[in-house]
């Protein structure tokens, strides 16, 4: 396994990457929102240059302003509130997060600076050879399932309905591992690799994105993921069969990051 450096990666311009904590390191998630907070001013005080802070957290869960109490876990484990765009989600062991913090033009156009965080992600997982998209309507990067009339039920058992469709008050969390968000990948349903979430504040962007390298995802079974009913969670490591590490994608992600973000034109998309 190749190591994982501390600090900053060096660079003669452009965007910085600063490693803050990985494995052993990992950096809770009160003190990496504290550090995203310092970085941003210094970032809107043209004191820093667009700085990327990259990191794992130890098990935690957030939730950003949209959740809703029927999303949180039904047993009372602890969620943090945060000021970003977005639902509930879990940060963990095994998950590349990454905080993006950026000056944008103004009009600033925050949808498109998800699509570019998509586009880094989407090529990242293509080079380890994952086929990832995008959900029509929901951000993220994901794995596309099968259709419906073509997925095979768990066990052998095929419903003829989905109760995820009908039923709006429905709850995978209290109807069985089959529902669960973790086993999406079983039953060939759309499943999400990585989640973004974001704020813009003060025409600098903060929070970002969190990729499944290969975690835990059951951790997501407690939760509705993102407020996500009919669909589930995916990692490299599942999609691939095959062990795959943090230190084995961060390059990567970061190759493609500075790519997109350093030569993108940051201006509103046109409507």
């Amino acid at each position: 396994m190749t190591a994982i450096s501390r600090g900053e990666t060096p660079a003669p311009e452009g965007l910085r990457f600063v490693h803050l904590g990985f494995g052993a390191d990992a950096v809770d998630y009160e003190s990496a929102w504290q550090e995203q907070r310092r970085v941003h001013a210094a970032r809107f005080a043209d004191e820093v240059p667009d700085t990327c802070l990259m990191l794992e957290h130890p098990p935690v869960y957030t939730a950003g302003r949209r959740t809703t109490d029927d999303e949180r876990p039904l047993d009372g484990t602890p969620v943090i509130d945060v000021d970003r765009g977005g639902k509930i989600t879990w940060h963990g062991p095994g998950q590349l997060v990454g905080y993006p913090i950026q000056k944008l033009p103004r009009p600033v156009d925050v949808v498109a600076h998800v699509r570019r965080l998509e586009d880094a992600l989407i090529r990242t997982c293509a080079e380890f050879g994952v086929q990832a998209g995008r959900v029509e309507g929901r951000s993220g990067v994901w794995v596309l399932g099968d259709p419906v009339e073509e997925r095979a039920g768990l066990g052998g058992l095929q419903l003829d309905f989905d109760p995820r469709v009908t039923d709006e008050l429905f709850d995978p969390r209290l109807n069985g591992p089959e529902y669960a968000p973790s086993n999406a990948g079983q039953r060939r349903e759309d499943r999400k690799l990585a989640a973004i979430g974001i704020r813009v504040a003060k025409g600098v962007t903060m929070h970002g994105f969190a990729l499944n390298v290969n975690p835990d995802n059951t951790s997501f079974d407690k939760i509705v993921p993102c407020g996500i009913r009919d669909a589930g969670v995916a990692s490299l490591a599942g999609e691939l069969g095959r062990e795959i590490t943090i230190a084995e994608v961060l390059p990567v992600v970061e190759k493609h990051l500075r790519d997109v973000l350093e030569n993108a034109e940051l201006l509103p998309r046109a409507v």
